[in-house]
């Protein structure tokens, strides 16, 4: 019986680390893939956004980019990836999104390209925030992503998006209708970029 009952509390202490560790673990992979590999073209500075290449997209299993964790994560024929690690500790970044709607003052959730920006805090592994079709629309836009710490006025026609955490995951996807679709949804997704605040400000 007190065999029993040590194994048990063995595997109860085991499945609450692996609950608790594994998330962690994860965004640390994708941390290092972004940095270091990139999608196989090299290391994706922090405060940029990288599109994954038409080519990838076109050809998974692509060997060329095998040296790259992001290229085989996630694969799917449904969406271009956008990815990119912030670090809001010494200013805001900007990020501007293009129209996907096809006129850049609409804002109804139902017209345009389907489109999403994922934010997640990768300290507690939760998605704070998304940018994208279902949440803001698919109209141009710039929107203002501050740290916990950051203090001042968000500058007329930005949106704030507030993370608790200075460091952030970005993960993007921006639909491909078919393969003759590729070219514009990957256009699309390049004019997906950040700024830091004090270049847009006047």
């Amino acid at each position: 019986m007190q065999h029993l009952l040590i194994f048990s509390g063995v595997c109860a202490a085991a499945f609450f680390l692996f609950t608790y560790l594994w998330p962690r673990l994860m965004l640390s992979a994708y941390k290092r893939a972004i940095l270091h590999k990139g999608f196989g073209q090299g290391p994706i500075a922090v405060n940029t956004l990288f599109t994954e290449p038409q080519s990838l997209f076109a050809n998974p299993m692509d060997k060329s980019y095998t040296g790259s964790k992001l290229a085989v994560t996630g694969v799917n024929r449904d969406t271009l990836y956008v990815m990119g690690w912030l670090d809001l500790n010494k200013e805001a970044q900007v990020m501007h999104v293009p129209d996907m709607a096809g006129s850049p003052r609409s804002t109804r959730v139902e017209a345009g390209r389907y489109y999403s920006m994922q934010f997640t805090d990768p300290s507690k592994n939760i998605n704070f925030a998304y940018v994208g079709k279902r949440t803001t629309g698919t109209g141009a836009g710039d929107y203002l992503i501050t740290g916990p710490n950051w203090k001042g006025a968000v500058p007329q026609g930005m949106k704030q998006v507030s993370s608790p955490n200075n460091s952030v995951l970005v993960i993007g996807r921006v639909i491909v209708k078919n393969d003759s679709d590729l070219p514009a949804a990957y256009n699309l997704s390049k004019q997906i970029q950040l700024t830091p605040l004090s270049r847009r400000q006047p």
